[in-house]
């Protein structure tokens, strides 16, 4: 059985008209989220942005639940969701209430 944190992988989809914006945002995360993050236990969280709009999103945690209900305490978070909402299509509520893990079906150490 695997040990160490769980990895997470999502799926969103960003609005076609919308995603030079949204990459502009995230070349500028806020210090205060991104402090947020680490201090909730995302670690190794990346994004990645297909041509389509496919947003990947990955992270690691050791508790998926804690490090989501860390998030949604934070005021920072709320700011952030609120303001990134409308980057996305087919999304009801927040960006990070949409996160739905993929099933893990293979993993090379």
């Amino acid at each position: 059985m695997a040990t160490g944190p769980r990895r997470v992988c999502f799926l969103l989809r960003v609005k076609p008209d919308r995603m030079d914006e949204y990459r502009r945002r995230h070349a500028e995360v806020w210090p205060e989220m991104r402090a947020a993050l680490r201090e909730t236990g995302w670690g190794n969280y990346s994004l990645f942005l297909a041509p389509d709009g496919l947003l990947v999103g990955y992270f690691e945690t050791d508790d998926l639940d804690a490090a989501l209900e860390g998030m949604a305490a934070k005021e920072v978070n709320a700011r952030w969701q609120a303001e990134m909402a409308e980057f996305f299509e087919n999304l009801d509520g927040a960006p990070d209430e949409g996160i739905v893990p993929l099933s893990e079906v293979f993993h090379l150490d």
